[in-house]
């Protein structure tokens, strides 16, 4: 029995000394910070332990300072912060996840409706753009999708191509003289010309994997894939260059779906959401909220679905337009800020 008692008695001071000689470090960030604050970083060993130097990173990228590191010209949403601690002949790795948020309150908008048209009551509207006194519009549905040319007055469409039954179509945009058109879940994008609709070719997704709104500037294709994230996309090979995240001074907003590139930023719908988010393209922040809360009132509603879905925008006129899936009526709508 004095013998068992003895062995335990050694193999608890043999752990007290082990636990001694360990390192037991801690990397201080916050979780989350507005990209207006200083950011501060610092290692603590836990047994005031003393240690010869800490390298620190941002996404990967050495950072020069600890105290005050200016993070106003950073992207919103999740960051890696790693530190490299060295002491004792020895380094170990320590890694974070940090926040950026907006430094602004976003700006509140209301509508008024400017005009009424009529817009077929059976298109699920994915994507819409106005080009050269025409709407054009992709909807959904396996069975359902299509391509359409459509007069704005009159809502008649002019010309229509059905896509494959077995793909569920998405947002679309007009670049040069080509239409790109998304599918939601088979990581396939379609072009056609714009003058006839006739194939080109099909290209895919690489990061963003599923297609929900598609728009563009003068440069480059902004894709949504239902997340927070909004991507950029070469024209030529349709590769996302990198991605904003949508994020208010608060918190992120997912299931971003059409997009409308609209002076310099992008619109977003909000997926069953009587909201469209103004979004800056440079680094995510929702620069602005548009409540469309009582458009729905104004359309024959059939089915839960009948979400509001679809944003033009006519540049040259300054016209404003929005519908949505299987709504009888399209808007065009003027906003201003709340009071």
């Amino acid at each position: 029995m004095r013998k068992i008692s003895f062995l335990i008695l050694l193999s608890a001071l043999f752990v007290m000394i082990s636990c001694g000689d360990k390192y037991r470090f801690q990397l201080n960030s916050p979780k989350k910070i507005s990209i207006d604050k200083k950011l501060t970083l610092s290692v603590s060993e836990k047994n005031n332990k003393p240690f010869d130097s800490v390298a620190y990173f941002l996404d990967g990228i050495k950072i020069s300072g600890t105290e005050g590191v200016d993070i106003s010209n950073q992207k919103l949403g999740k960051h890696g912060i790693k530190a490299i601690v060295y002491y004792a002949e020895n380094q170990k790795q320590l890694t974070n996840t940090i926040y950026f948020l907006a430094d602004v309150t976003p700006v509140l908008y209301t509508y008024k409706i400017i005009n009424t048209y009529p817009h077929d009551a059976n298109a699920f509207t994915q994507g819409l753009e106005y080009h050269d006194g025409y709407l054009y519009e992709s909807t959904g549905q396996k069975g359902k999708s299509s391509l359409r040319k459509v007069d704005l007055i009159s809502g008649e469409v002019i010309r229509k191509i059905d896509i494959d039954k077995k793909y569920f179509g998405e947002g679309m945009t007009i670049f040069g003289d080509k239409i790109m058109m998304l599918t939601w879940q088979k990581n396939l994008g379609f072009v056609y010309n714009l003058n006839d609709f006739s194939f080109v070719k099909n290209f895919n997704y690489s990061q963003s994997k599923e297609g929900w709104g598609l728009t563009h500037n003068t440069e480059t294709l902004i894709k949504s894939d239902g997340t927070d994230r909004i991507w950029f996309l070469n024209p030529e090979t349709f590769k996302e260059t990198h991605y904003v995240e949508a994020y208010t001074n608060t918190r992120k907003v997912e299931k971003l779906n059409e997009l409308e590139f609209v002076n310099g930023k992008i619109y977003a719908n909000v997926w069953q959401k009587n909201t469209i988010l103004i979004i800056n393209t440079v680094n995510g922040t929702i620069e602005g909220i548009i409540d469309l809360k009582g458009l729905d009132k104004e359309i024959t509603k059939g089915s839960e679905d009948a979400v509001l879905n679809g944003i033009a925008y006519d540049a040259k006129t300054d016209r404003l337009f929005v519908t949505g899936k299987d709504w009888d009526k399209l808007f065009e709508i003027k906003i201003f800020k709340k009071q």
